[in-house]
């Protein structure tokens, strides 16, 4: 094992960050496979659970980069979210609704014959049913993906985050008022976070643009601006410990249909983007335990086997109604694995509120692992099967 005090914990995740990148960039040269599902890999063997190389995991900077990377990710996602679109075609947001809800009850009813406490269960399932956008958004942008299951599946991987969200803090909100016995506890912990959360996001939806504008050609990228709004928003929702994951896509959702144009605004945010995304994907698996992963492991199979089939089910069976063939709603199903990264920082950001439940949702750590490394694979197949990815011909 690397002995962890012979490095300063700056320089151990330097390193760290620099062979994740490396191995990500000749990885994807020469297997092909997603960088972010390779990043993922480096970090949960240089955790310090494993061979020790990095520091134990706690609240500074390369957590808070995780955080503001996935909140760039979240901002493009919902600047990419088509409300028109919506509600043009009603039955593409019925399918998220479907999944979402066909998935959560799953779940739990399969945690409860399982033998997993009640409030667990509805956390598990809470999580379970969620897609996180910052797998499916770096695959398509990897593969420069475009067509009706690409966006699909960015549409309904952004209303399985709200969902989940909403059914996260709702829950955690009860555990406050069963443990506590205070009503108002609770309702801040979950109604009042929901609400204020969201506020937040349209408060600088709404502003950024308006003070682009009185500014006027500040640059001629729109990139700078808005990261920097991001990271603002962030940091502020995580010290009024409001949920970042809501503000920021709502950011994204109100920039778009403010009329605010981003085409200047390069995918991923550009070289920023691409380089937040390492610590993010590395600090992601190395909260996780070999110990809890393998304890978790035969569970864990069997979530991950009932979550892909509900999903892949739900969104087949409503494909022609939707307007797409059963086969690219099967697609799209399959397409929408991804789920460590937003449901480790949702869990992370509860911790302040119950470490102990947080800790009793350790059968999730090997789900999280094998849907970090995997699920991403799983998105670039389904783009490449669906015919929507440059390469596909030649696959």
């Amino acid at each position: 094992m690397i002995n962890t005090f012979s490095l300063s914990p700056e320089l151990a995740w330097a390193s760290a960050l620099a062979v994740a990148w490396v191995a990500g960039e000749f990885g994807y040269r020469w297997t092909g496979l997603p960088r972010i599902s390779i990043y993922g890999l480096v970090g949960f063997i240089l955790a310090s659970a494993q061979t020790g190389f990095l520091p134990q995991v706690g609240d500074g900077g390369v957590a808070l980069l995780a955080d503001i990377a996935f909140g760039l990710i979240l901002f493009e996602v919902g600047y990419r979210i088509n409300l028109r679109w919506l509600r043009v075609n009603p039955w593409v947001g019925a399918s998220g609704l479907v999944e979402s809800i066909g998935t959560f009850l799953a779940v739990y009813f399969f945690a409860q014959w399982y033998g997993v406490t009640v409030i667990t269960s509805l956390l598990l399932a809470s999580l379970a049913m969620s897609t996180s956008p910052a797998g499916v958004l770096r695959v398509v942008n990897e593969r420069f993906s475009s067509g009706q299951v690409t966006e699909r599946v960015l549409h309904l991987s952004a209303i399985s985050c709200v969902l989940a969200v909403f059914a996260f803090k709702v829950i955690l909100g009860f555990h406050v008022f069963e443990s506590s016995g205070s009503l108002l506890d609770a309702v801040w912990h979950s109604l009042v976070t929901l609400v204020a959360s969201t506020a937040l996001g349209m408060l600088f939806g709404i502003g950024v643009p308006i003070l682009r504008r009185r500014l006027g050609k500040v640059g001629m990228d729109a990139t700078v601006t808005f990261a920097i709004a991001i990271i603002l928003l962030v940091v502020l929702a995580k010290t009024l410990k409001f949920s970042p994951i809501l503000a920021t896509l709502t950011f994204g959702l109100v920039a778009r249909h403010r009329r605010i144009t981003l085409s200047q605004t390069q995918r991923n945010f550009g070289a920023l983007g691409d380089l937040l995304v390492v610590p993010l994907f590395v600090f992601i698996t190395s909260t996780l335990e070999w110990q809890r992963v393998l304890a978790g492991a035969g569970m864990a199979f069997l979530l991950i086997a009932i979550r892909l089939v509900v999903k892949t089910t739900a969104i087949g069976t409503l494909a022609h109604i939707s307007g797409m063939s059963w086969r690219k709603g099967m697609l799209t199903g399959f397409a929408l694995a991804p789920i460590s990264v937003f449901a480790i920082l949702t869990i992370e950001h509860a911790r302040y509120i119950s470490a102990s439940l947080v800790d009793h949702l350790a059968p999730f750590a090997a789900m999280a692992l094998l849907l970090d490394i995997f699920g991403p694979i799983m998105t670039q197949r389904a783009l490449i099967w669906a015919k929507e990815t440059p390469d596909s011909e030649e696959t």
